[in-house]
């Protein structure tokens, strides 16, 4: 297992998994709109019980963004979750890109998904996760909604170029971001590695099935400082279930992002597990305050870089 060491502590990295359904991914928001979801055979109990069962074997705990979509139709999903020790976070409720929204429909979504998932564990839900990491340049302005609902960390910022998401060049460790209101909003990027001066993904999902083991093992290491330092992993239950229903009229650039190693990721995951130490996001953002003192940024200067 590959652990470093700093005055005696052991680096713990987090282990997130985002609940949602094969059908809820954007790779297929052409393809099958939301007011086609509640008629789709759902797949994320079963999948997420295989998770929790790979959890419980292995001793370790993770956090649990949940989707208020899912939440809503599977409570008592959620209050499994709970119930073995994982932490419970959100996943916004409706699966919709943030910079497609409106302020008021976000605020009213993220404010609803939170309410469901208190409601159900009778505890505070503190941490939040956008779907398809859409905190971008364009909806910075949700940080300081998360903030006035009482969010305190959030995890949706991807430090990379991309197609879809991504804000390049802002801190690759825990930071804080002064908001507007005065308050601060503690962020937990996406894990990157940095090789021949490229930012490459090393944090998990497609990255984590399209890339050999080895490569991906060697750069969650790298992103690591060597190990040095807590690193985000995260995944899907529908990453474990090959044999869930296709969408063949897709693109084959979204069939290629959502089904490549499907029937690999399992036996992935669990040597993931036995490679490098894994908590929840609290428990590893603990193990960073321990050893570095968090950056503050102004949530202006972001727009900048």
């Amino acid at each position: 297992m590959q652990k470093a060491k700093d005055a005696g502590q052991t680096i713990v990295h987090a282990m997130s998994i985002d609940v949602e359904d094969y059908f809820h991914v954007a790779a297929f928001a052409k393809t099958i709109k939301p007011s086609q979801w509640d008629n789709m055979p759902s797949r994320v109990v079963n999948n997420t019980h295989r998770l929790l069962d790979i959890f419980e074997r292995k001793g370790i705990k993770s956090t649990f963004f949940v989707l208020g979509w899912v939440a809503e139709r599977e409570p008592d999903l959620v209050k499994r979750i709970a119930s073995q020790g994982h932490e419970i976070a959100s996943h916004g409720y409706s699966h919709q890109l943030i910079y497609s929204q409106s302020q008021s429909v976000f605020r009213e979504e993220t404010y609803k998904s939170k309410a469901i998932l208190e409601d159900i564990i009778q505890q505070p839900v503190l941490g939040y996760r956008a779907a398809s990491y859409s905190i971008t340049k364009k909806s910075l302005w949700a940080l300081d909604i998360l903030s006035e609902l009482g969010f305190t960390w959030d995890s949706s910022i991807f430090p990379i170029y991309h197609d879809n998401y991504g804000i390049p060049d802002t801190p690759t460790h825990p930071y804080q971001i002064k908001l507007k209101t005065g308050k601060t909003l503690t962020e937990f990027p996406i894990t990157t590695a940095n090789a021949l001066g490229l930012s490459i993904p090393a944090a998990g999902g497609g990255y984590f099935r399209q890339f050999p083991y080895f490569v991906f093992k060697k750069l969650f290491h790298m992103a690591s400082n060597n190990g040095t330092s807590p690193k985000i992993f995260y995944l899907h239950p529908w990453e474990l279930d090959p044999d869930q229903p296709r969408f063949e009229n897709a693109s084959w650039f979204s069939r290629f992002r959502h089904y490549t190693n499907l029937d690999k990721c399992e036996a992935r995951l669990e040597r993931l597990i036995d490679d490098f130490q894994f908590s929840t996001m609290s428990d590893s953002l603990t193990s960073f305050e321990q050893r570095e003192t968090f950056t503050n940024i102004d949530s202006g200067l972001i727009k900048l870089v």
